[in-house]
């Protein structure tokens, strides 16, 4: 989910159509054009959905992938991480270029062919120049969205950062303009002359379900209700 909060509104694109994001030679399709989507909705509700993102990008020359925790708050992707971490060393002074991708597996699908084997998914990538967060009102409002985003009422429910923890810290925000959805869903899409075959064919669906709560040793607090 995305936690609204009085973050500073960040300034993400001047798309006169706030539906949909604009279409940019990055993120038009070469194949599947029917999957891709450049709705403003979609995006955000498999952003918010997600619990994790992979954060793409290039320093001294290597290509690094760097899987993370993010936020989304409005048109602002934040992305935690370390201030010795690569990527937000790399993104001081005029930021660092980077694209996240954000994937929600929905389903196996098994054809008849093992060609037409394919999965049921949801997926959005984001390109643009991500800029690190240095003012720290800013900071502390995006990490009590990002520890909220693990049930409602939890930030009230912990010890925010201490001014070590907070310098320790490092977010990196990204704007929501250059931005693509890519999805498949339903069933199997076989060949009408495989119909016949005797293989079983249809589609295993796959969620992601939270267990029941492991309380830490030492602890008095019972379970709190949003973990119910």
């Amino acid at each position: 989910m995305s936690t609204e909060t009085s973050i500073p509104t960040r300034s993400a694109t001047a798309d006169p159509a706030p539906d949909r994001f604009d279409r940019t030679p990055r993120t038009t399709a070469s194949r599947s054009r029917d999957r891709m989507s450049y709705d403003r909705e979609a995006a955000h509700a498999v952003l918010d959905e997600a619990w994790h993102c992979d954060l793409a990008f290039v320093v001294d020359g290597e290509p690094r992938v760097l899987p993370t925790l993010h936020v989304r708050v409005g048109d602002t992707l934040y992305v935690h991480g370390s201030t010795g971490g690569r990527p937000l060393l790399a993104a001081r002074g005029d930021g660092l270029r980077v694209c996240a991708s954000v994937t929600l597996l929905d389903g196996i699908v098994y054809g008849r062919s093992q060609f037409h084997h394919s999965a049921n998914y949801r997926s959005v990538v984001v390109h643009g120049v991500a800029t690190l967060v240095t003012d720290d009102e800013e900071k502390l409002s995006v990490l009590r969205a990002l520890v909220e985003r693990t049930g409602r009422g939890r930030a009230d429910d912990s010890r925010p950062p201490s001014r070590r923890e907070l310098a320790e810290t490092a977010l990196l925000a990204l704007p929501l303009v250059e931005v693509s959805v890519r999805a498949r869903s339903g069933g199997v899409r076989d060949e009408p002359e495989d119909l016949a075959l005797p293989h079983w064919a249809g589609v295993v669906p796959l969620r992601t379900v939270a267990g029941e709560p492991e309380t830490d040793p030492d602890v008095t607090a019972p379970v709190p209700a949003y973990l119910g």
